[in-house]
């Protein structure tokens, strides 16, 4: 905490916001200095184009572009759309700003996660799950000091999942409350054009043929979200409810997904022994959910659970279930996409620890069994693959004798084996 306000102090800023100064706290946390920070490349111009084409973030571009890049070119502004895990999939917009962001390494292929570069709008919006903005010397890197951003997480329009962000980067205008509003309703649209290329494609699939549109102007709708709940590389839960969302506590989040993954209800004993250890009274369990219940009335009152037995009122998709259920048809990278982490890794809830090794268990065998090169690759990215010695010899195995990537591969299992 010292590092962080001498050198916000240094820079005129005596008393961080919350979010910047929690920021900081995780950002000193796993990085060594703000000095020693540099954004380090992932991907190489050649495997950058393979993971653009098979990210879901693909069809959004058009949208991105019309609203945001082509109105920016003359301002001094880069947008820029980044993947789940904070890594800069494309950056567009003024060519002397982007002469300017080669010097900080804000390019294509480099990450700006949090926890690699420290504070920032794209890697601390996914961090929180929502809209930020970072103002200048809020920026860990000292590099970054000259720069302003404000970045929005894109979700799933199925699972209510973060897919990546969209981010305006620049001067002081970067931070402006219009820009904040042009940003969230960009990414309004590109939610909606991603629910949109869905349903045509299911479309398609089943042989029913879409109605022509009618003549003239057409708006697009809006976005169609699914109740949802992200456990996935979280302490807590985030809970999506008719477009709204809700962090809840550990506990409450531990009962809000057994009682999805059992939508056919749970009595207390059943409940209590999923998320309390062994001999915890019942009047645990009914406490919790009376405050549970009134949480749920003020931020999310259809999903307010009934009793005898327990259950939810409605469908309420859980993360970690869509995993497995692209796992079960053989969608990797789809499963992957959706996979931030392991289930609530601090949670000791008995049914959270089975669920959290089934999950990590069953991606880890499809992915070092049948996976190609750019999925496994992504998967090794992952905090729990950094020192499994068989995903990375895996990852030999699989990609081809002259591949550039081989080096970094050889590298990591170096490292591993001293």
């Amino acid at each position: 905490m010292s590092t962080m306000h001498t050198s916000l102090h240094r820079h005129g800023t005596d008393l961080p916001r919350p979010l910047i100064r929690d920021s900081w706290q995780r950002s000193l946390r796993s990085l060594p200095a703000p000095d020693a920070v540099v954004p380090p490349f992932i991907w190489d111009h050649r495997d950058l184009h393979d993971v653009r084409r098979a990210h879901p973030l693909a069809p959004i571009l058009p949208v991105v572009e019309r609203l945001l890049v082509v109105p920016s070119l003359d301002t001094g502004l880069l947008v820029a759309v980044g993947d789940e895990h904070g890594r800069l999939l494309w950056v567009e917009g003024d060519a002397s700003a982007r002469r300017h962001g080669e010097s900080i390494n804000f390019i294509e292929g480099t990450d700006w996660s949090e926890s690699v570069v420290g504070t920032s709008a794209p890697g601390t919006a996914l961090v929180l799950g929502g809209s930020v903005q970072v103002a200048g010397t809020e920026h860990f890197n000292p590099a970054v000091h000259s720069w302003s951003c404000t970045a929005v997480p894109v979700h799933d329009p199925d699972s209510g999942g973060i897919l990546g962000i969209v981010d305006i980067t620049g001067g002081p205008e970067a931070v402006g409350d219009n820009t904040m509003l042009l940003v969230q309703a960009t990414v309004a649209a590109a939610e909606a054009q991603l629910r949109i290329e869905r349903l045509e494609r299911r479309a398609a699939a089943t042989g029913r043929r879409r109605t022509a549109r009618p003549p003239g102007p057409v708006t697009a709708p809006k976005p169609l979200y699914r109740d949802s709940l992200q456990v996935l590389g979280r302490e807590v839960g985030l809970l999506h409810a008719a477009g709204r969302s809700l962090e809840l506590s550990e506990r409450h989040t531990e009962i809000m997904a057994m009682l999805a993954l059992h939508p056919g209800g749970l009595s207390a004993e059943s409940l209590t022994g999923m998320v309390y250890p062994d001999g915890t009274s019942l009047t645990s369990i009914r406490a919790e959910m009376v405050r549970l219940r009134r949480l749920l009335q003020k931020h999310a009152p259809t999903l307010v659970p009934e009793s005898r037995p327990y259950r939810l009122p409605r469908p309420l998709l859980v993360d970690a279930a869509q995993v497995l259920s692209h796992l079960d048809r053989g969608a990797h990278r789809q499963a992957l996409n959706i996979y931030r982490g392991e289930v609530l890794p601090r949670s000791e809830a008995p049914e959270v620890i089975v669920l959290r090794n089934r999950v990590g268990a069953l991606l880890r065998e499809a992915l070092l069994t049948d996976a190609g090169p750019d999925a496994l690759l992504a998967y090794l990215q992952l905090p729990e693959a950094a020192d499994d010695d068989e995903a990375w010899r895996s990852a030999l195995r699989v990609l081809p004798p002259r591949s550039p990537r081989r080096a970094a591969v050889v590298a990591h299992l170096e490292a591993l084996g001293a």
